[in-house]
């Protein structure tokens, strides 16, 4: 009998996207995201992806004294992979956004594939009782913003954070990054397998029908054959159809509430645990394994635990 395929559940615990008034579940300070990722980890997820914020407004930050306040909490309480963001927010630059991740050196660390608009102005139609004026902004603003990832910065992220043995999270938005990622990998510049992170259904990236998703898929193949792990991200009410999609496809999955509030059509998730269970409730019921967070180290080669920073 065939050994059953072992898949990697991320969790993106809280993000740069969604704001404090969307949700009351949304982690924000340093205790909330400590209790959220020990709940997802214990749920099933292998990774934890990390961002911060100021826990006075909610806003997005890379300062790491914000991350500091979390990361070695949730390490000495889990054995699940760290994942820490070089993306923060649109609005950041890319020295700001990388501050983290080379203070840290992290096991895991997301690195954008290419510049691209990010519109997030739509939410304000949705969310239109807003507490804090940044947040506001922060969503008015994205009608006139590219998300600047060029090959200078995707290079210098690359080197920089493989000097400190960190892996990357290759976050794609379009085919184009797909595109951008092999010119990387034939430059010598991505150790190992890359872990690609297919993205769905962000205004600017590519759409989340599933022919999208197949799409990404064929690309991918064809540009790295089965030299590369695969995973996918669905934002907002896209996050379970996608994931399971891909889950039937061969991928690995991405939830959290960085990425979708919801848990159902106009049901808030409570926590990024509730979302981490749906998933893998459904993981197993096609009949998938769900990794550990040693099993995600051996898949992806990563250096261990017991050499970050914190």
């Amino acid at each position: 009998m065939a050994a059953q395929r072992k898949v990697i559940i991320s969790c993106a615990v809280t993000g740069a996207i969604h704001t404090p008034s969307m949700s009351p579940h949304l982690p924000v300070t340093a205790d909330e995201i400590v209790r959220d990722s020990l709940a997802a980890a214990e749920a099933g997820a292998a990774i934890l992806h990390l961002h911060a914020r100021d826990p006075k407004d909610g806003r997005p930050t890379q300062d790491p004294a914000f991350f500091r306040a979390f990361l070695p909490r949730i390490k000495a309480e889990t054995n699940a992979v760290i994942n820490i963001t070089t993306g923060g927010s649109p609005h950041m630059t890319v020295e700001e956004r990388m501050r983290p991740a080379m203070e840290f050196a992290p096991e895991v660390a997301s690195l954008n594939m290419g510049s691209m608009n990010f519109g997030l102005f739509p939410m304000l139609q949705r969310f239109s009782e807003l507490r804090h004026p940044w947040e506001r902004d922060h969503l008015e603003n994205s009608r006139d913003l590219v998300f600047k990832n060029t090959y200078r910065d995707i290079e210098v992220i690359l080197t920089r954070g493989s000097a400190n043995g960190t892996r990357f999270e290759f976050e794609c938005y379009d085919t184009n990054h797909l595109y951008n990622l092999a010119h990387f990998v034939d430059r010598g510049l991505v150790p190992g397998k890359p872990f690609v992170q297919t993205v769905f259904g962000i205004l600017g990236g590519i759409g989340p029908h599933p022919e999208d998703l197949l799409h990404m898929r064929r690309t991918a193949d064809r540009l790295f054959g089965k030299d590369y792990e695969w995973s996918v991200l669905g934002a907002g009410r896209n996050q379970m159809p996608l994931a399971t999609i891909g889950l039937a496809s061969g991928s690995h999955v991405r939830v959290g509430l960085e990425d979708s509030l919801w848990i159902g059509p106009g049901q808030l998730a409570a926590s990024n645990a509730d979302q981490v269970k749906r998933i893998r409730l459904i993981a197993e019921a096609l009949n998938l394994q769900i990794a550990t967070p040693d099993e995600a180290r051996e898949i992806l080669g990563l250096k261990g635990g017991g050499n970050v920073a914190f």
